[in-house]
């Protein structure tokens, strides 16, 4: 299997710049190039990009694990570590979760933390951790 490649992915923002200001500051994404209307972002190695919509996206959920999760959401697997780390720093920020911080199919295959929230303009992320990675696709 060759190198795994950095994803691009550019999603509508309400305002620029408390949303930059939200990935900047509270989720240590670094900043690259910028214009009025978008802003680059280092997104855990991955290539964010923020633009300035006016268009509201429609939101669904589906059932996972007794949860209502937010359709659509993006995110990042983490480290254990990592995850814990952001986690608590998300909870002293007073960051409102959708899905508080847990351990999702617990005990069984795919077993893996997880929590959702939203950035200033209403775009759900998850991010999740495994303590065996490769248990990311198990059956």
């Amino acid at each position: 299997m060759s190198q795994l490649r950095p994803f691009h992915l550019a999603i509508p923002v309400k305002e620029l710049e408390e949303t930059r200001t939200f990935y900047n500051t509270t989720l240590n994404c670094s900043e690259g190039r910028s214009s009025d209307h978008w802003v680059d972002l280092d997104f855990y190695g991955h290539q964010l990009v923020l633009h300035i919509s006016d268009q509201a996206q429609a939101e669904n959920h589906n059932p996972v694990d007794g949860h209502a999760v937010p359709i659509p959401h993006f995110g990042v697997v983490l480290t254990m570590e990592d995850w814990k780390e952001l986690a608590d720093r998300l909870k002293k920020a007073a960051i409102e979760f959708i899905i508080e911080p847990y351990i999702r199919f617990e005990g069984e295959p795919g077993e893996q933390a997880t929590m959702f929230f939203r950035d200033p303009s209403g775009n759900a992320l998850e991010f999740k951790a495994f303590n065996n990675l490769d248990s990311l696709f198990a059956k």
